[in-house]
């Protein structure tokens, strides 16, 4: 029988379900909704001050095509593979960015919070680390970050090396021994770099559950070992227990369909009592198997919208409507893993503890 925990409730870019992501308002929202600690992703302006945002390419979350100003920053780049058209971060300063305000990325979906575009400037996260001190203040109690360094082999290439400057913002803010630092990416290079930078806080590696890491792809082209390597008992043993110190981790972060057991998550398994089910028939063994090589867990994203929710677990209504989430929610925060991250925190916060 599986253990039961008590996972974290991370605040998935704050609460985006209810305010445009990334925002103050979002941020300061998810823990007011309960949430034990929030995630930013972080990139790199063109003036090395990291700031909070999906992706590089800024067209879909902020206001930034509203100005004339910066119409010829438009262009086309390649970001790990993949060709993107729109304006990017690296070739803004600060000071420039600072002007754009913020939008909903899913408007179609969440057009609440939609409502809300154009109302909040974009974050540094130096502002949010001085956001989550006076969270922390108020709740009597540390909260949490779990920062996501994004795209860092592209970065590094453009001059722009994460890890440095991520170091140099916590030293800056008095956060390098902070209780509730964690750090995770896509790119496990980057993650040993911040361990020999000093970094002592959690490292946690995001696993895709097909393709290769940008690091790796970078250095051995076509050969790259896929993430798959990793997600093997072996793959995972060696990420928990590698000989240096540097190249070991702390944890996986993996989508909550490799938490899921393929073929088995059929909502008339379950019935109206969620309280007989057996969790080990409907989940992996991906996070015992992680557990038994010394890894802690974690899964994304806790969505409750038809339209991003498993198809056994959709409703009949529209895809902004919510679907069978609780049914969801339960299965996964039973699971054993040890954070969600949540785009509405308050509702995973509502079911990890019977409300």
């Amino acid at each position: 029988m599986r253990a039961r925990r008590s996972p974290l409730v991370i605040g998935h870019r704050g609460a985006p379900g209810y305010r445009p992501e990334h925002t103050s308002a979002a941020y300061e929202l998810a823990f007011a909704l309960g949430a034990d600690a929030v995630e930013p992703d972080i990139v790199a302006t063109k003036d090395g001050v990291l700031v909070l945002r999906h992706e590089n390419e800024i067209s879909g979350t902020t206001t930034v095509a509203d100005h004339p100003e910066f119409a010829d920053r438009r262009c086309t780049k390649e970001v790990d593979g993949v060709p993107l058209t729109g304006w990017f971060t690296e070739d803004f300063t600060w000071q420039e960015l600072s002007t754009l305000r913020a939008k909903e990325r899913l408007p179609g979906l969440r057009q609440a919070s939609a409502t809300f575009d154009g109302r909040y400037p974009i974050l540094r996260l130096a502002d949010l680390l001085a956001l989550v001190d006076r969270a922390s203040d108020d709740a009597g109690r540390a909260l949490g970050l779990v920062a996501e360094l994004k795209h860092a082999t592209y970065f590094e290439a453009a001059g722009l090396p994460l890890d440095e400057l991520f170091m140099a913002e916590l030293t800056e803010a008095g956060w390098p021994e902070h209780p509730g630092l964690v750090v995770e990416s896509f790119e496990k290079t980057i993650l040993g770099r911040l361990h020999e930078r000093g970094f002592r806080g959690s490292r946690v590696y995001l696993l895709e559950s097909e393709g290769a890491p940008a690091d790796r792809v970078a250095t051995l082209g076509a050969a790259a070992p896929g993430y798959s390597t990793d997600l093997t008992l072996r793959g995972l043993y060696a990420l928990g227990s590698a000989a240096s110190p540097a190249d070991r981790v702390d944890g996986i972060s993996v989508d909550t369909a490799q938490v899921l057991h393929a073929g088995s998550v059929s909502i008339g398994l379950f019935g109206e009592d969620q309280g007989g089910v057996d969790i080990g028939a409907v989940t992996s063994d991906l996070v015992d198997s992680a557990h038994s090589a010394g890894l802690s867990v974690y899964t994304w994203t806790l969505r409750p919208e038809n339209a991003e929710l498993p198809a056994d677990f959709r409703s009949d209504g529209r895809d902004d409507e919510w679907g069978d989430w609780r049914r969801l929610y339960s299965i996964l925060l039973h699971s054993g893993v040890d954070g969600v991250f949540a785009d509405h925190p308050d509702l995973a916060v509502a079911v990890r503890d019977g409300r």
